[in-house]
């Protein structure tokens, strides 16, 4: 059974509050959650995310790069043999967290390569990278060559976010997790 989808195409969560020791100060009540197009809104605007992977090791290993939310997914390029890559490539497990330490957004999910060639989604996420960094950067996404490799994909398992701690302080939970 597919999971129910939001008009922009994300998936719909189920929310609740995050488990947190009680003085945090969390209420345990719905009022003051947040809405998931809250959250999906500053994914899809960011410029900047941070991710984190897990070493082979299991030293911790964060980066900042750009990304693209499209279709409910986050997206990012680079090569395999980044530190990034080849992290992921023993363990997907990654956490992305947007630049902001104002409006909190953190995603946790599995990243996965995204086989090509795929026209339509290559032109989805090409026209994301291109919209948000070619006016500021210069930059246009490489669509043709992510058949190559370099294009992931995170679905969120579970996301977290706040605007105001504790009192927004939500928790996503995307399908089983």
């Amino acid at each position: 059974m597919s999971e129910p989808r939001h008009p922009s195409g994300d998936t719909v969560p189920t929310p609740d509050r995050p488990a947190m020791p009680e003085g945090y100060g969390v209420p345990t009540t719905e009022e003051g959650m947040l809405a998931w197009s809250w959250a999906s809104k500053r994914l899809e605007r960011a410029l900047i995310y941070w991710v984190a992977t897990t070493r082979p090791d299991g030293r911790p290993h964060a980066v900042p790069i750009w990304g693209a939310w499209v279709d409910g997914t986050f997206y990012f390029e680079g090569s395999p043999e980044t530190r990034r890559g080849r992290n992921l490539a023993t363990n997907p497990a990654i956490v992305v967290h947007l630049e902001r330490g104002d409006d909190i957004v953190i995603v946790e999910g599995i990243a996965e390569e995204v086989p090509g060639p795929n026209p339509s989604l290559a032109s989805r996420v090409a026209d994301a990278f291109t919209a948000k960094y070619l006016p500021k950067y210069g930059y246009r996404s490489a669509r043709d060559s992510w058949h190559e490799g370099g294009l992931y994909a995170v679905r969120p398992r579970v996301a977290l976010a706040w605007a105001e701690f504790p009192i927004t302080a939500t928790r996503w939970r995307f399908g089983d997790d």
